[in-house]
């Protein structure tokens, strides 16, 4: 049997530009044993559409399962069912637009990687039933639903309003419209609703369907001014709506005090509904609002407007170009190379550069000077890591930007200088200063100061010696230049790039070589680009990245941004106001999805560093990310996204690890700028900056980050957040300091994303009344100076939380054990976890897990988290050797049953004892076969274990052993591997051949007493080189250098790091002469860095 039913969604508003699939359910007696049925797909456009079928089941097959429609044809796919029971499963459907050009064999890779609001989804329902029962059940049968598991990113979507699962996610365009249609079809579906209320849900939920259509359409057209204040008022209007009709429907939830064993969504839908009789006089308001904005749609002509507007841009992105890193490798940067040169003989001319701290050289500040773009930071790091550290005692780099707080900065110059083990806890801005002073009095320092408006903020600070340091700030603005040099010879006015440089910038950053470039293009349109951008890395950057997304093969796209640039200005120097509408121009063509993800980043302060993570799981908790059908999670979809942004050069990466995984990123301060503009036009958040008036808020914030800086008036600032529209709705609170008023915001309901950092408290930080914030989602605490956090008692009650990480708590409830959506959780190294850790299945972080505090049954435990990726270990009490061994043995053991999920796991850093490991070293030991991080260096092995070779997705490897014997051989076989550190603490002389390691890029070899031989051939990428030396009477005939050093690759390696101890003075000279002759010779392009070990306390 096999049969068409139709859905309650009109199909005229769906799939007027889609592929046409008949039937859209099959309806299959139970007794079958093999069919086959045919499902028919009709293309009755003028476009080519590829189309992919996917299944999860085995037993249904698709023949053909992909292929290529083109316009005005049909195409028959055979769908063959094995024998089935009663059990059914669905096909989806995915097509989308494509050129002509591409061939079947590349669909899956090109759609894989389409933005996912430019895929159609739709399921092709299989229904498997009593045949007596299959024409009733098909006179009313809709699409398949699933069932309703809560609010979480990764279950099904109902897809009774929505056309495709994609449209679930709230975004920039939409507003909360597709998690709002999402509910809605949950509610009618679990919830036990009189039948009129239920008519008035389906009745305004149609409605609101249709107004998705129209808000998804209308960034893409252009709109004269009186069409565009009247739309744009309108979608805003609708906009707001579905944000507080999402309100209204999440506050039942707020409301229905649910239990620790609630099982979700429709234990607590049906509670709360019974418990609000007057449900219906809200629904009724909600169904007046929706009819009020129908109207408003009539009367601003809305549907006409949209449909006669002609197409403005279009926000594809070609998947098909892969991920091009932005420029980190000095190697892979343009036009830099003399300037660098040029910065580097003036910072040390008049130092003999031997660190010793003897000369007779002042203390010289220099000031780089130039507008936004020009590549000021780019400039001052290259200089930064060029310079020899053994030149300088002490180095630091730091970020300071437009709004500084003068402690903050001091202190951060300190973290630099000693670690982030320096405390500041206890001490006032001018006992910093103090401590500062003293810390570089007699040593010979180099510090950068990036980005700076007001030397005022430093110019005491920096007492001058004798000891040839050097000081650098960068700053936009010409007369800090000069107030903090006291001598124009020192400003240093950056350069825009010659016609060359910006040419090979450009063609490297589109094509990734510049042997490659589209030989269609005429010379007359590359040139006029380049000339718009006026030679600034920034502007060439931003441009060559929008090309590379938009397809540089494309002679049409060249044409395109050749007439966008000339329609924005006139001359080819852009100022700082032209500048920012060539990022804009960049912006408008990012995807609703990107622009949704890229706005949340201007919630954080200028210049901080951001951790990739902690954003994707932002994105994540507020609904901007979901799962797909082909296969991808939340993580892995949000992780596709902060890509492309990186691609398109809105954010820029920071710490990219020798995986080239971005690990962190920035945002340029114009581009942050930009950012801000577009969220404060848009109503996307709020931004309360201490050190600046408030602009004009809103009727109601759904976002607000606010950035406190100390000696300001808290009291004032809660005021002025208090009365900045209205914060009832906020669904994001992002805190940067701010006792008086963090505790305000711990009461707002509708609050997901709770992040706080860096409060600079000495007292104890009470959370207990986030307890009654029941949609809460993501909770980070990073201050690090509490004494204790205290954490709800009833943590049972935040059924939505998904991030934990709170690094003060020394107590962790019970009811996190009760948390069914619990991913990722990060505790300090004193937190005392609850016994009964294998109850959190769904764990796909743990950190930090401290041995020594949790009973042998609770580490077993951890063998039965199964989604387990992340496994961070550490040890803080002191304990007899059988006790440790015995809770090593149960980690070993919980670590096997985690084989198929671990990814990563590190018992190292935060370790104060070395851990025995007598079981770990056999042969059958091995902890897990996926591993692609491990870090055993707070492990106390005899030997590198053998196991270590089968780990063939290993990419970065510690380990600490007494013996390194056959160590080097396990390893350097290894595929993956990227990243070696091999530590030795025994006493024996041994020989050590390098030879193999095809994938290594950085060595780390901390082995005082062994000899080292380089083969031929070894290592072939590797960049960076370390190694530890004790210093030896062999010294003096340079027998303890490395053989074959001449084999080291000299193409790729950059930078060799030398480190002696146990040196006296007066060796310093004769080891660099050893050393400068044994690896200059053969490396003249590496950075050598000679290090004499020696430990400073404060």
């Amino acid at each position: 049997m096999l049969m068409r039913t139709e859905t309650n969604v009109d199909a005229a508003q769906i799939n007027d530009e889609m592929l046409g699939i008949e039937p859209l359910t099959l309806m299959l007696p139970s007794e079958l044993q093999k069919e086959t049925y045919e499902v028919k797909l009709t293309n009755e456009t003028n476009d080519y559409y590829a189309f992919i079928i996917e299944t999860h089941c085995q037993q249904y097959h698709a023949r053909p399962d992909q292929g290529i429609a083109s316009p005005q044809s049909n195409c028959s796919i055979q769908i063959t069912i094995q024998a089935q029971s009663t059990t059914k499963d669905d096909f989806i459907v995915k097509s989308t637009i494509v050129d002509k050009d591409l061939r079947a064999e590349h669909i899956t890779q090109y759609m894989s990687k389409k933005d996912p609001n430019e895929v159609d989804e739709v399921p092709l329902v299989v229904v498997i039933c009593n045949p007596d029962t299959a024409e009733a059940l098909s006179k009313d049968h809709r699409r398949n639903f699933h069932p309703p598991q809560s609010f979480s990113s990764d279950h099904p979507t109902n897809m009774r309003y929505l056309s495709r699962p994609s449209d679930r996610a709230m975004d920039l365009a939409t507003g909360a419209m597709g998690s709002l249609l999402h509910k809605l079809g949950e509610l009618l579906k679990e919830c036990n609703l009189e039948e009129s209320v239920k008519k008035d849900i389906e009745s305004f939920s149609e409605e609101l369907m249709k107004m998705q259509l129209v808000l998804r359409k209308l960034p893409n057209v252009h709109l004269n001014d009186q069409d565009y204040y009247l739309v744009k008022r309108w979608a805003n209007n609708v906009r707001e709506m579905s944000y507080d009709i999402e309100d209204f429907v999440d506050g039942f939830l707020v409301h229905s005090e649910p239990t620790a064993d609630a099982g979700g969504f429709r234990e607590l839908t049906h509670r709360v509904f019974k418990a609000h009789p007057q449900i219906s006089d809200k629904i009724e308001a909600i169904k007046k609002q929706v009819q009020d904005e129908i109207q408003k749609r009539k009367e601003y002509n809305v549907d006409n407007v949209v449909a006669n507007a002609p197409a403005e841009i279009t926000d594809t992105i070609v998947p098909c170009m892969s991920w091009v890193p932005s420029f980190k490798h000095h190697k892979d940067l343009v036009g830099i190379e003399e300037q660098r040169n040029e910065l580097i003989k003036r910072f040390s001319d008049d130092g003999d550069g031997d660190g010793d701290g003897d000369v007779d050289v002042q203390l010289k500040i220099f000031s780089i000077y130039g507008y936004g773009g020009l590549g000021k930071t780019t400039l001052v790091r290259e200089v930064y890591d060029k310079l020899k550290v053994d030149q300088f005692h002490l180095r630091a780099f730091v970020y300071v930007g437009q709004s500084p707080d003068k402690k903050e900065v001091i202190r951060n110059i300190l973290k630099e200088l000693i670690g982030n083990n320096f405390n500041a806890e206890n001490l006032n801005e001018e006992q910093l200063i103090t401590k500062l002073q003293r810390l570089l009095e007699n040593k010979r320092y180099f510090i950068v100061i990036d980005d700076i408006w007001d030397w005022n903020i430093i110019e005491s600070v920096f007492l001058g010696n004798s000891c040839g340091s050097r000081v650098v700030i960068t700053t936009r603005v010409y007369s800090v230049a000069i107030a903090c040099c006291k001598n124009k010879e020192n400003v240093y006015e950056m350069k825009t790039l010659n016609e060359q440089d910006s040419r090979a910038l450009f063609v490297r950053r589109i094509y990734g070589t510049e042997e490659e470039a589209c030989n269609d293009v005429p010379e007359e349109i590359l040139t006029g680009i380049l000339k718009k951008c006026g030679g600034l890395p920034l502007a060439i950057v931003s441009i060559a990245s929008l090309l590379r997304a938009k397809d540089p093969w494309k002679r049409s796209t060249w044409d395109y941004v050749r007439k966008s640039l000339v329609a924005m200005f006139e001359g080819n120097n852009p100022t700082l106001k032209e500048m920012e509408k060539i990022l804009d121009l960049s912006y408008r063509h990012l995807p609703h999805h990107l622009k949704t993800c890229l706005l949340s980043v201007g919630m954080y302060r200028e210049d901080h560093e951001i951790e990739k993570n902690e954003l994707l799981r932002q994105w994540i908790a507020e609904g901007f990310v979901i799962s797909t059908t082909r296969g991808l999670d939340a993580e892995d979809v949000a992780e596709e996204y902060f890509k492309e942004l990186i691609n398109m050069s809105m954010i820029q990466p920071e710490k990219i690890d020798y995986n080239n995984e971005v690990l962190s990123c920035r945002v340029h301060d114009i581009v942050l700028d930009l950012i801000r503009s577009k969220a404060a036009q848009e109503n996307f958040c709020l931004v309360i900056d201490g050190s600046k008036d408030v602009r004009q808020p809103p009727e109601k914030v759904r976002r607000v980050s606010i950035h406190c800086h100390r000696g300001m008036d808290y009291r004032a600032l809660a005021a002025a957040a208090a009365t900045s529209g209205s914060l009832e709705h906020v669904r994001s609170v992002l805190f940067w300091g701010g006792r008086y008023i963090f505790y305000s915001f711990l009461m707002l309901k509708y609050v997901r994303v709770l992040h706080l950092e860096d409060g600079g408290w000495t007292s104890n930080l009470d959370l207990s009344s986030i307890s009654g914030l029941f949609l809460l989602r993501y909770l980070k605490i990073a201050c690090f100076f509490f004494a204790n956090v205290k954490l709800p008692s009833r943590f049972e009650d935040l059924q939505q939380l998904e991030t934990i990480d709170v690094q003060d708590a020394s107590n962790i409830p019970q009811g996190i054990l009760s948390l069914p959506r619990l991913s990722h959780l990060n505790v300090g190294i004193c937190a005392v976890l609850p016994e009964g850790i294998g109850r959190l299945k769904s764990l796909r972080t743990l950190g930090c897990f401290n041995l020594a505090t949790q009973s042998v049954e609770n580490i077993k435990c951890l063998g039965e988290l199964t989604n387990l990726r992340d496994l961070t270990i550490c040890w803080r009490e002191s304990s007899d050797p059988v006790d440790a061994g015995m809770r090593m043995e149960a980690l070993r053991s919980s670590v096997g049953s985690l084989s198929g999920s671990l990814r990563s796991l590190i018992i190292g850093p935060r370790c104060s004892i070395q851990l025995p490991v007598h079981g770990w070293s056999s042969a059958h030991s091995l902890p897990a076969r996926n591993l692609r991080k491990l870090d055993l260096s707070g492990c106390n092995f005899d030997r590198c274990p053998r196991w270590i070779a089968e780990l063939r997705d290993l990419y970065s490897l510690r380990i600490r052993v007494e013996e390194v014997a056959d160590g080097v051989s396990i390893v350097a076989q290894l595929p993956s591997l990227a990243y070696l550190y091999l530590e030795c603490h025994g006493g024996k002389e041994e020989v050590a051949v390098f030879s193999g390691f095809r994938a290594l890029k950085h060595l780390d070899l901390d082995c005082k007493n062994l000899s080292l031989t380089f083969h031929a051939g070894a290592m072939p990428r590797l960049e960076k080189l370390e190694i530890w030396f004790r210093y030896h009477i062999s010294f003096v005939t340079g027998y303890f250098l490395p053989r074959g050093i001449e084999h080291l690759p000299a193409r790729t390696l950059r930078q060799i790091c030398l480190k002696v101890v146990d040196t006296v003075e007066q060796h310093k000279s004769l080891v660099r002469r050893i050393f400068d002759l044994a690896f200059q010779p053969y490396h003249p392009c590496a950075n050598i860095t000679i290090y004499f070990h020696e430990r400073i306390y404060y």
